[in-house]
């Protein structure tokens, strides 16, 4: 069991019990799954840009990427349905928190001029959505070996019904939230 794990069943559900005034432990918000995506743009005209991508994520997430394809033809971007446009991973369980615990204390404060993150990215449904500019601020990467700066979108999604119980979660298990908003 993961240290964010043991730190969720020992300590954040007795605060989120007591802060969103549920009994019941099963009603309470909890992670659900984290989706790492990449998107790469210059994939179309050199396929070899895909496979450092690929690389790279699954070095970050611990796990195997998986290639994303175009859905429609972009003709102005000659993009054609079915070409290999970025990657993604999915986290679940175990790798999902140990992930969450490298990016909340590790990745982030790596981040230049880092402030914290925004609290206004969940979407309605409980989930947060955070951009990354720059692969380098994940240990795993070695700076010698990328050829070029990517970013990537983190989406992390939880059980929770509404945004307040989210960030609720979110706040407790460590994620760095802006103090300003």
């Amino acid at each position: 069991m993961d240290r964010i794990e043991k730190k969720y069943k020992a300590e954040v559900l007795d605060k989120l019990k007591a802060e969103l005034g549920v009994d019941n432990v099963m009603q309470l918000p909890k992670l659900e799954k984290i989706v790492i995506n990449m998107g790469v743009g210059e994939a179309i005209g050199n396929i070899k840009a895909l496979d450092h991508a690929v690389e790279q994520l699954s070095s970050i997430a611990g796990q195997k990427a998986v290639v994303t394809r175009a859905k429609t033809s972009i003709s102005n971007f000659k993009l054609r349905e079915g070409m290999p446009i970025g990657c993604r991973v999915t986290l679940r369980g175990t790798r999902m928190y140990q992930f969450f615990d490298r990016l909340v204390n590790i990745s982030l404060p790596r981040v230049r001029d880092f402030r914290g993150v925004s609290a206004r990215s969940f979407d309605g449904r409980g989930n947060y959505t955070l951009g990354v500019k720059d692969q380098l601020i994940f240990p795993e990467i070695d700076y010698g070996k990328i050829d070029k700066a990517r970013g990537m979108n983190l989406c992390i999604v939880t059980t929770a019904k509404n945004d307040a119980s989210a960030r609720a979660l979110l706040a407790h298990l460590g994620m760095p939230f802006r103090k300003d908003q």
